[in-house]
């Protein structure tokens, strides 16, 4: 299927997934690349070395082209940029917008940069400043998420800018490719759906956990770092809210000094990381904690398999998929059933 997407990106298939933290590994972005779709690599829990490596081990496992996923906010952005450019990596995608001198870097070097909004203002933004595409992130999706729905916030950008518009937020398999099409986007943008795959690294247990999960199991809560954060209703997530600011405090240091030896990050740079984060937002400094030690929250279920200490974010589709494919499968299957659908479409005419 030729679409702007996969024009610009060089992929068979008009479909991303998404980079997601401690998931969206080597195995996983090859497997989606081999698939024909455009997997994007998740280096904000990765060391700048290790990120050079993971890059190195996709490369080595598929000829594809794929993606880097970066937070524009990090200290050492630029370090990041810099072995992507030297890694010849496609596409640098961004959960924040970067600066103007980021993507002018980037796009000098022939990267095609696409960073994730969550508002038609945003993406209006990051497209005078030369930003190649948008993901479009409607409410529905997973992790850090906006209260606008898909169905909205699709079309307002669609018809504020003049590049090409990936609609993530919701979408799963053929018919929601369809539809976004429909709605003027050039693919679609799937995390969920890629994480419930045989391809994903995820340990069994959690994968079991997501696939019992039914649509209402699915919230979105401020308790895990102060930001609206949609993931799975579990026992932790409870606890979190009920919790006072004291016993918040004192488990957000305990969760921050595990993440700073495993990251190998300082203090310092911590610090600095929670400042960006703070900026023009309302804030308390045991939020800051939280957001700093999220990063261990999701590793606890999505490498230690420990659903009952960790936190799992999860589109709202995760009360919907039902099985685990491979990607080839399930890239196979998207488009198989967006071909049927288009076809219906063309005959009831």
């Amino acid at each position: 299927m030729d679409t702007a997407l996969t024009r610009l990106v060089g992929v068979r298939h008009p479909i991303v997934q998404t980079g997601m933290g401690w998931v969206a590994g080597p195995r996983l972005v090859a497997a989606t690349a081999n698939a024909g779709a455009l997997g994007i690599l998740a280096s904000a829990t990765m060391t700048v070395d290790r990120l050079r490596e993971a890059v190195r081990e996709v490369r080595s496992r598929t000829d594809a082209p794929f993606g880097v996923n970066l937070r524009a906010d990090a200290a050492d952005a630029g370090d990041r940029v810099r072995v992507m450019i030297e890694e010849r990596v496609r596409v640098a995608s961004f959960a924040l917008a970067p600066s103007p001198g980021l993507i002018a870097e980037l796009k000098e070097a022939g990267v095609v940069v696409i960073p994730s909004i969550g508002a038609r203002r945003h993406a209006e933004k990051v497209a005078a400043w030369g930003a190649d595409a948008v993901v479009v992130q409607g409410g529905e999706g997973g992790g850090h998420t906006g209260e606008v729905a898909t169905t909205v916030l699709l079309p307002q950008v669609v018809d504020a800018v003049r590049i090409p518009v990936v609609a993530a937020g919701g979408f799963f398999d053929g018919r929601g490719l369809v539809a976004a099409l429909a709605y003027g986007a050039a693919g679609v943008a799937m995390g969920t759906r890629f994480l419930l795959t045989s391809d994903s690294t995820v340990p069994d247990a959690v994968k079991a956990r997501y696939l019992a999960s039914g649509v209402k199991d699915v919230t979105v809560t401020r308790a895990v770092d102060g930001l609206p954060h949609r993931m799975l209703r579990t026992d932790l997530v409870d606890g979190l809210e009920d919790a006072g600011r004291a016993r918040a405090l004192l488990h957000a240091v305990r969760r921050a000094a595990g993440f700073r030896k495993l990251s190998g990050l300082t203090w310092r740079r911590m610090v600095r990381d929670g400042l960006a984060l703070k900026h023009g937002k309302e804030l308390s400094w045991s939020q800051v904690l939280l957001a700093a030690n999220t990063p261990m929250l999701l590793r606890a279920a999505m490498v230690d398999g420990r659903t009952d200490l960790g936190v799992m974010a999860a589109g709202q589709v995760a009360g919907v998929i039902d099985d685990l494919p491979s990607c080839a499968e399930l890239v196979e299957r998207i488009m198989k059933e967006a071909e049927e659908v288009r076809e219906r479409l063309t005959a009831s005419r």
